[in-house]
């Protein structure tokens, strides 16, 4: 059984709201894989031993609250580093790719998700559950066609999706009712 957590905007609770899954359905006795997120931007990063492998920092602490070894093929398997100028260095599947481009990385995007795809069900085969979180907003219109994070990789694995949403930041209601609030409510 898996589940994906996507949100509405960055930094809305997505990673505390895994981290806290996780440990739940530990808790309840599930073998459940440390969460899995397809696509990650972050300097923050874990070396998981003893493979010396990278992954995200929020992505290894998530690990361990279902007390699990963080691994390269939970999150992410694609990690984005930014190193400025719109230049990025990709570590796929934990070690150093290549650094490219914005708009180079986006014409590749059938052979990340596809990267991606074959690490959930690598890990599928070895858990009960997998938690999946989604990167940023899964709406953001611009990414829609190259977004591996949230809605493509949704739609190929076909999984039930909790939103999260922070109304801190605004856009919540709007957000959840797909952009069509009502005007005349006020």
């Amino acid at each position: 059984m898996s589940l994906m957590i996507l949100g509405t905007a960055s930094h809305v609770g997505k990673s505390i709201t895994v981290t806290a899954i996780c440990r739940i359905l530990t808790n309840y006795g599930y073998r459940v894989a440390p969460p899995f997120k397809s696509q990650n931007m972050s300097l923050n990063s874990y070396v998981t031993p003893p493979s010396g492998d990278e992954i995200g920092i929020a992505q290894a602490v998530q690990a361990f609250a279902s007390r699990a070894i963080p691994s390269a093929e939970m999150n992410p398997p694609i990690l984005l580093k930014p190193k400025g100028d719109g230049e990025s260095q990709i570590v796929l599947l934990g070690k150093p790719f290549r650094d490219v481009r914005t708009g180079e990385y986006y014409t590749e995007t059938d052979f990340f998700l596809n990267t991606a795809l074959q690490a959930f069900w690598n890990l599928q085969d070895t858990y009960e559950m997998m938690v999946i979180e989604g990167a940023g907003g899964a709406a953001e219109c611009n990414l829609y066609d190259h977004d591996i994070a949230n809605i493509l990789l949704a739609q190929k694995l076909g999984l039930p999706i909790i939103l999260v949403a922070d109304i801190e930041r605004g856009g919540s209601f709007c957000a959840g009712a797909g952009g069509d609030a009502d005007a005349s409510a006020g």
